[in-house]
C-alpha cells in the first residue's frame, strides 16, 4: 500500500485546514482560500498539472476574495437601512437655543449634549426655544422654528351670509 500523498490529497488537506482556521476566525478571509484549495484539489484529481492547479487556486481565491464585499452586501445586507452617523444624523433633529439667535452672527444651540454655533433661517429665536436643524455648513448649524399647524375654521360666516355654498 502506497501512503505517498498525491497533489489532490495535499490540496484537500490544505482546504480542510483553511476551513478549520476560518471557523476560529471571524472575518471570512480564509474561507475563499479554502474554496480555492478545494477547486485546485478537484483540478489535481482530474489530472491538471501543477501550474494549472496553482492558477486555479489563485484565480478562484482571488475572484471570491474580490467579490466578497459585493456578494455579502447583496445577499446579507439587501434589507438593511443606511445608518446615519455624525453630522448627517443631526439634520432634522431638534435643538434647544442656549444663546438667542437674534443678530446676523447667530447664537448657540445644544444638540445631543453638545453646544453648536447656529444661525436662523426663519427669523430670530429667543433663548430656551426649540428649533429644528435644517442644514450644516462647516461647524455652523442652520436652524428654523418647527412649523406649527394652523387650525382650519369649521364654517366661514362670510360665505354663509352671501349665500355662496359649495
Amino acid at each position: 500500500m502506497d501512503f505517498t500523498p498525491t497533489a489532490w490529497l495535499l490540496w484537500l488537506i490544505a482546504a480542510l485546514l483553511l476551513g478549520a482556521l476560518e471557523v476560529h476566525l471571524t472575518t471570512f478571509m480564509v474561507l475563499w482560500f479554502a474554496v480555492g484549495a478545494l477547486a485546485a484539489s478537484i483540478g489535481a484529481a482530474l489530472g491538471l498539472d501543477l501550474n494549472g492547479q496553482l492558477f486555479l487556486f489563485i484565480a478562484i481565491s482571488g475572484a471570491l476574495f474580490a467579490a466578497s464585499r459585493t456578494l455579502f452586501k447583496n445577499v446579507f445586507m439587501r434589507d438593511a437601512t443606511h445608518l446615519k452617523t455624525g453630522t448627517e444624523a443631526m439634520i432634522g433633529q431638534e435643538a434647544v437655543v442656549v444663546e438667542s439667535l437674534g443678530d446676523a452672527h447667530g447664537g448657540t444651540v445644544r444638540i445631543n449634549g453638545e453646544l453648536w454655533t447656529a444661525r436662523w433661517l426663519s427669523g430670530p429665536v429667543p433663548e430656551g426655544e426649540r428649533v429644528t436643524v435644517e442644514q450644516i455648513e462647516g461647524l455652523k448649524l442652520w436652524v428654523r422654528r418647527p412649523t406649527a399647524s394652523m387650525p382650519v375654521p369649521v364654517g366661514d360666516s362670510k360665505k354663509e351670509e352671501s349665500g355662496w355654498n359649495s
